[in-house]
C-alpha cells in the first residue's frame, strides 16, 4: 500500500471558484493557501482577504463554520511564490483566458515541487493546450479538475487527464477528491466543455430553441424541466439565471469556437434573447435580472415576444402533470411522443435531442454511457441520467422514434443515429448492464473502477440496469416490517435502517431499534444506525411521527400519549447504557426526535451535509427524547466546576431558537456532535466508516458509560434565562406563547425549582420534559403550531 497524503494544496486565483475550492479545503481540515495578484492599494494581500470575507456572507454557506475563514492563509504572486514548494497539489483557478493562464504557467512552474500534482479548474479550455510550454516532468503531473458550483454542495468533480498525464497522478488525485474532499469523480476527455457542461449546456440551448419553436414561456418551461422531470428546481432559465448568463455565454462561445465540424453546431450560438440580455447587463441573479427579474416581492419572467417583464407563475398544463406523474417510464415516454398538447410535444423534442446528442457524441466525450449519467446527476443534478433515462423507457422502442423524428426533419440535425444504437449488444440490453456500461470508442462494456477507495463504498451510486446490489436488500435479513429493516452483511455489525417517510420515528421504529439492540448485544459487535437514501439526500430523522399519533391524541388526549414518550426515552436510554456501540450514521436531517436519537447514540459518524437541531419549540412543543436532558448533563461537564449557566446558554439557545446546523462542522460548535465523533465528507463512504468505528470500539474493550448524577443551577439558573426572556417577551421580540416554551426549557435545562448545586438524576430531567410535553399538547396555542404544520409544512407563528 502507497499512501497519496495531501499535505497543504494551493489555490491560485481569489475569484468566486478559487475561493470556495479553499473554503472547501479548510472544511476538510487540509491546509490551503489562497493566492491572487497584489492590490494595487491597501494591503498587498487586499485582493485574497476580500474574497475570504465574502466567504462569510455567501449563502449557500461555502464554509462548514465559518470562524474557520481564518485558517486560508493569504498569498499573492509577487511575495509568496516559494510557499508553492511546499504545496502536493496546486488548483489554479483563475478566468477562463488561456494567454492569462500561460503567463501564469510561467511564473508559477519553477516554485512547483517534483512531486505535486498541478491542475486547472478550468471549465472547459484544452487541457493539453493550457500544458504547451511545459517541461515533460510538470506535463506528467498535470491535468483538468473542474469542480462544480458551489463547490462544497455539487458531488461532481472531472478530472481530465492529457496523452502525457501520469496515470498514477491521475489515481491519486481521484482517491484524495473522493475520500477527504466528498466528491464523485468522472474522467472525461479533453474536448471542449468536457462532459457535464457540454451535454448540460447542449440540453439549455436544445430547450430555449424548443421553447420558441412551441412557444412556451420561461415560467411554464421550468415547471415542466424541474422537479417534474426529476431535475434541479430551479429548471432551465432559472438555473441559467443562478449560474449567470455571461458564464453560460462564454461556455457557448468555446462550443462554437471549437466545434465547426459537430453536426450540432447550428445550435452552438448564442441565443438572440441570451445576447441582448447580457449586452443591457442583465446577467442574471446577481445583477437583479436575467429571464427573471425581482420587482418588490414579485418574480416577473422576460416575455420574449416584446423583450419586456411581465407577471410570472405560469405552471405545467393539468394533463401534462399527470403524464409526468406516471410512474412507468415506458407509458410516460409513449404518452409524451403521442400528445397534441404543444408542452407535451415539447418535452418529447428535449428529451429526443439530448438522446440523439449523447449517442452521437459518446464516443468523443467520454469513456462510457456511465459517466454521461454521472455528470449529468451529480453536476446538473438529474435525479436519473440521460442513458439511464432512454434506456428505463425502452431502449428499441426510443431510438425507432428519433430515427423517425430524423428522417421527418422535426430532429436538431439530420445525421443518423451511430450504428451501435440499433445493432449488436447496446440494441438487445441497452448501454448499462451488470457487467459495465458501454464504450462506444471501444466498443465493449466497461467495468467500475476497482481503486481502492471505492472499498470504503459500501454501495457505490448506482446506475438503472446494471443490477447492483444495495443497501435496501443487501446482505442477511434478521427482520424487515413496514418501519425497519435489520440486517448485516457477516461483518459482525448489525445495522437498522428506517424505512419511514423521513425516517420518523414511530412506534414501528422504537420497537425495531429495541429489537436492533437485543440482538446486537447478543451476537454482533455492534449496531449502526443508517439508512439507505443516506448518499442521496435522505434524511437522518424527521423526528416525531406526529402524524401517526394525531388518532391516538384525539381518541385520548394528552395522557393517552405519555407511554409513548416514556417508550421513546426509555429506548434512546438503553441506546445510551448499550453494552455494545452503538453508532448513529447521521446524513441529511436531524431533528427534534432524530437529533434525540443521534445524542444517545454511543458515538456518531456524520456526513459534512448534517442539519442537526431541537425543532420541537416550531411545533408549539418542546423536546421530551431526552435532548434537553443531555444539553444539561454537556453544561454540567464542560463546566468543571465553574459557573454552569455560563456553559448552559449554547443548549438552551438551540433548543429555545429552534436552530439547526448548517453542516456537522457547525454541529460540534452546538454541541450536537462531540468532539471525537467523525465527519465524513463522502455520503457513500458513511456506513464503511461508521462500522470501523463499531467494531473499533468493541475491539478496544468497549464499556458503556456509568450513568452519573448531574448538578443543576435550579432556581438560580431558571430565574436568570427567564429575566432575559421577559425582556424579549415586553420588547416585542418573542411572543407569549415563544416566552411559554423557552420558560419551560429554561426550568428543564436547570433542573427547576430547586437550589443551586443541587444533583438529579437524567430520569428527573426526562420526567421533568414528559410533564411539560404533555402540558403543551393542552396548550390551544401548540395545537395551533401542531396542525398549522401538518397541513402547510410551514411553522405557525402565534
Amino acid at each position: 500500500m502507497t499512501n497519496f497524503i495531501v499535505k497543504k494544496v494551493a489555490v491560485l486565483g481569489a475569484g468566486v471558484m478559487g475561493a470556495q475550492i479553499a473554503a472547501h479545503c479548510v472544511n476538510a481540515k487540509v491546509p490551503v493557501v489562497l493566492f491572487d495578484l497584489p492590490a494595487k492599494e491597501g494591503p498587498k494581500n487586499g485582493i485574497v482577504l476580500r474574497a475570504i470575507e465574502n466567504l462569510k456572507k455567501l449563502s449557500p454557506a461555502p464554509l462548514g463554520h465559518k470562524d474557520d475563514a481564518g485558517l486560508i492563509e493569504v498569498a499573492n504572486y509577487e511575495d509568496n511564490l516559494e510557499v508553492l514548494a511546499g504545496c502536493d497539489l496546486i488548483i489554479e483557478a483563475i478566468a477562463e483566458r488561456m494567454d492569462w493562464k500561460h503567463d501564469l504557467y510561467k511564473k508559477v512552474a519553477p516554485h512547483i515541487a517534483p512531486n505535486a500534482i498541478f491542475a486547472s479548474n478550468t471549465s472547459g479550455l484544452s487541457i493539453t493546450a493550457l500544458a504547451e510550454g511545459f517541461d515533460e516532468g510538470l506535463k506528467a503531473r498535470f491535468c483538468g479538475v473542474h469542480f462544480f458550483n458551489p463547490p462544497r454542495y455539487m458531488h461532481l468533480v472531472e478530472i481530465i487527464p492529457t496523452a502525457s498525464t501520469s496515470p498514477a497522478i491521475v489515481d491519486q488525485l481521484e482517491g484524495f477528491l473522493t475520500t477527504t474532499l466528498g466528491k464523485g469523480v468522472v474522467r472525461a476527455k479533453d474536448t471542449p466543455n468536457f462532459i457535464a457542461n457540454r451535454v448540460g449546456i447542449f440540453g439549455m440551448l436544445a430547450t430555449i430553441h424548443e421553447a420558441e419553436k412551441f412557444g412556451l414561456s420561461v415560467d411554464v418551461v421550468d415547471d415542466l424541466t424541474g422537479a417534474k422531470l426529476g431535475r434541479a428546481k430551479s429548471g432551465t432559465f432559472r438555473t441559467a439565471d443562478v449560474v449567470g448568463l455571461d458564464t453560460m455565454g462564454h461556455v457557448i462561445k468555446t462550443m462554437q469556437d471549437n466545434l465547426a465540424d459537430d453536426p450540432f453546431s447550428a445550435l452552438y450560438k448564442t441565443p438572440d434573447v441570451l445576447a441582448t440580455l447580457v449586452s443591457k447587463g442583465a446577467l442574471g441573479q446577481k445583477a437583479g435580472a436575467g429571464f427573471y427579474k425581482k420587482v418588490g416581492k414579485d418574480i416577473q419572467r422576460l416575455d420574449f415576444a416584446t423583450g419586456e417583464y411581465v407577471a410570472g407563475g405560469g405552471k405545467a398544463a393539468d394533463i401534462i402533470a399527470r403524464i409526468l406523474k406516471e410512474k412507468d417510464p415506458v407509458k410516460k415516454f409513449k404518452a409524451l411522443r403521442e400528445s397534441t398538447n404543444p408542452q407535451g410535444q415539447f418535452l418529447w423534442a428535449i428529451f429526443r435531442d439530448v438522446f440523439h446528442y449523447i449517442a452521437i457524441h459518446l464516443d468523443s466525450i467520454a469513456d462510457n454511457a456511465r459517466d454521461i449519467d454521472f455528470a449529468m446527476r451529480w453536476g446538473f443534478g438529474w435525479n436519473v441520467g440521460p442513458f439511464e433515462t432512454w434506456q428505463a423507457a425502452g431502449w428499441q422502442q426510443i431510438a425507432t422514434w428519433i430515427s423517425e423524428d430524423i428522417a421527418a426533419g422535426k430532429a436538431l440535425t439530420t445525421a443518423p443515429l451511430p450504428a451501435w444504437v440499433t445493432s449488436g449488444p447496446v440494441a438487445e440490453q441497452g448501454v448499462h448492464t451488470p457487467e459495465g456500461s458501454y464504450s462506444a470508442s471501444k466498443n465493449a462494456y466497461v467495468p467500475r473502477s476497482e481503486l481502492a477507495v471505492y472499498k470504503r463504498q459500501a454501495f457505490r451510486a448506482p446506475v438503472f440496469g446494471a443490477g447492483a446490489i444495495d443497501g435496501k436488500t443487501a446482505g442477511t435479513t434478521f427482520h424487515e416490517d413496514d418501519s425497519v429493516r435489520i440486517w448485516h452483511m457477516d461483518d459482525e455489525v448489525l445495522v437498522i435502517s428506517l424505512k419511514t417517510k423521513m425516517h420518523v420515528i414511530g412506534e414501528g421504529v422504537i420497537n425495531g431499534l429495541k429489537m436492533a439492540q437485543a440482538e446486537a448485544e447478543k451476537n454482533f459487535k455492534g449496531l449502526v444506525i443508517w439508512n439507505t437514501d443516506a448518499a442521496e439526500g435522505g434524511a437522518f430523522s424527521a423526528g416525531a411521527d406526529l402524524q401517526s399519533a394525531l388518532p391516538l391524541f384525539m381518541q385520548g388526549g394528552a395522557k393517552a400519549m405519555e407511554p409513548g414518550i416514556k417508550l421513546l426515552q426509555n429506548t434512546f436510554m438503553s441506546m445510551k447504557y448499550s453494552s455494545v456501540p452503538v453508532v448513529a450514521a447521521v446524513a441529511g436531517l436531524a431533528l427534534g426526535g432524530g437529533c434525540e436519537m443521534a445524542l444517545h447514540a454511543s458515538k456518531r459518524v456524520a456526513s459534512i451535509e448534517s442539519y442537526i437541531g431541537l425543532v420541537e419549540v416550531g411545533v408549539g412543543l418542546i423536546p421530551a427524547g431526552g435532548g434537553l436532558k443531555e444539553a444539561a448533563i454537556r453544561a454540567s461537564n464542560e463546566a468543571k466546576g465553574s459557573d454552569i449557566l455560563h456553559f448552559l446558554k449554547t443548549g438552551f439557545t438551540n433548543a429555545a431558537m429552534a436552530n439547526v446546523s448548517k453542516s456537522a462542522l457547525e454541529a460540534k460548535a452546538m454541541g450536537y456532535l462531540k468532539e471525537d465523533d467523525v465527519i465524513v465528507f463522502n455520503a457513500y463512504e458513511l456506513l464503511h466508516v461508521a462500522k470501523v468505528e463499531a467494531r473499533a470500539m468493541f475491539d478496544a474493550g468497549y464499556r458503556p458509560p456509568l450513568q452519573k448524577p448531574i448538578t443543576v443551577t435550579g432556581r438560580y439558573g431558571w430565574a436568570t434565562i427567564r429575566a432575559q426572556l421577559v425582556n424579549m417577551r415586553d420588547g416585542g421580540f418573542i411572543s407569549a406563547h415563544d416566552f411559554k416554551l423557552a420558560d419551560m426549557i429554561a426550568e428543564i435545562v436547570t433542573g427547576g425549582d430547586i437550589d443551586q448545586g443541587s444533583v438529579v438524576s437524567e430520569q428527573w430531567l426526562m420526567d421533568m420534559e414528559c410533564k411539560a410535553f404533555l402540558e403543551l399538547l393542552n396548550n390551544p396555542k401548540s395545537q395551533e403550531r401542531i396542525m398549522g404544520m401538518m397541513q402547510t409544512g410551514k411553522p405557525v407563528r402565534n
